[in-house]
């Protein structure tokens, strides 16, 4: 059977089209750019592989030193291995200090914030942005944050319930314990100007939270001080961040068993290796790490 060539033209340039959709922003290597989430303009650094089908989305938080572009550089081998394209924003600390980005915006000197100034909602901006740029409607999508970007990471799992296909929080400071009478933004439990939730809110919150896949991923070594929140919250939760982690996990663990509830977390522990984002980055567990092989 022979096709008119003009139906044959027609199909190959709709096939085309639809290729360019998808490859459009598809420059291999390094490059920077710009997308405005919650009213606010981020420098994002990217980082797209050698072209391959079907690629996710790896948003990568930088720490206390705000080296967004380093943090980019760090994922390139697990990009490369998982055809993985590469965001890294950058939250600078003069508009989003401690409360704002570790914290994630949800609580400012004792006093709760309303729900649309929580920094943690730009992570679902910068999903839906990645995907619009890069022709992937569909894209699934991965989180990792280290130290300070971890701390983050903890919050956006807690308060905004990321889809995503799995959340790393690694080595931070702090953690959302999964509690309800832990104040927030160390618990879900309540501050002395109000609630988040309410009480039937917050189990179910609590429940969505312990369902998600999340992966602490520690190295066994960081039990120094640097940098380490010192807070009596803090402090609840353990004397080192190796500590807390671990102290999150079995709590989690414990929540989980005692009221019959799926928990979807996993704890891995790095051997010899302290508090550096490239080392837990660049480890032969870190695609274990991410569910990945």
């Amino acid at each position: 059977m022979r096709f008119p060539v003009r139906l044959i033209a027609a199909v190959m340039l709709a096939c085309s089209l639809v290729y360019s959709q998808s490859v459009f922003a598809w420059k291999v290597g390094d490059g920077t750019t710009s997308a405005t989430v919650g009213g606010a303009k981020l420098t994002i650094y990217t980082y797209h592989p050698k072209y391959c089908s079907n690629p996710s989305l790896l948003f990568v938080f930088h720490g206390v030193n705000r080296t967004a572009s380093s943090y980019r550089d760090y994922a390139k081998p697990l990009a490369d291995r998982n055809c993985m394209i590469v965001m890294a924003p950058l939250f600078d600390e003069a508009r989003f200090p401690t409360w704002s980005y570790q914290l994630g915006g949800i609580v400012h000197d004792g006093i709760i914030q309303s729900r649309d100034r929580w920094t943690v909602w730009y992570v679902r901006g910068l999903v839906d942005w990645a995907r619009k740029r890069e022709g992937l409607p569909t894209a699934q999508y991965y989180l990792f944050g280290h130290s300070a970007g971890a701390q983050f990471m903890s919050r956006v799992a807690a308060f905004a319930l990321a889809d995503a296909k799995r959340i790393v929080v690694a080595n931070p400071s702090t953690y959302v314990l999964p509690s309800l009478s832990e104040a927030v933004a160390y618990g879900l439990g309540c501050v002395r100007s109000g609630c988040v939730y309410s009480t039937d809110q917050a189990t179910q919150e609590l429940k969505a939270y312990l369902a998600l896949p999340l992966t602490i991923y520690l190295g066994e070594e960081d039990t120094g001080e640097t940098d380490l929140g010192v807070s009596a919250a803090a402090l609840r939760q353990g004397a080192t961040r190796f500590e807390r982690g671990e102290f999150t996990f079995e709590l989690a663990q414990a929540v989980a068993t005692a009221n019959g509830w799926p928990l979807n977390w996993r704890l891995l522990i790095l051997p010899g290796i302290g508090h550096s984002s490239i080392d837990m980055m660049q480890s032969d567990q870190v695609d274990q790490a991410f569910g990945l092989r």
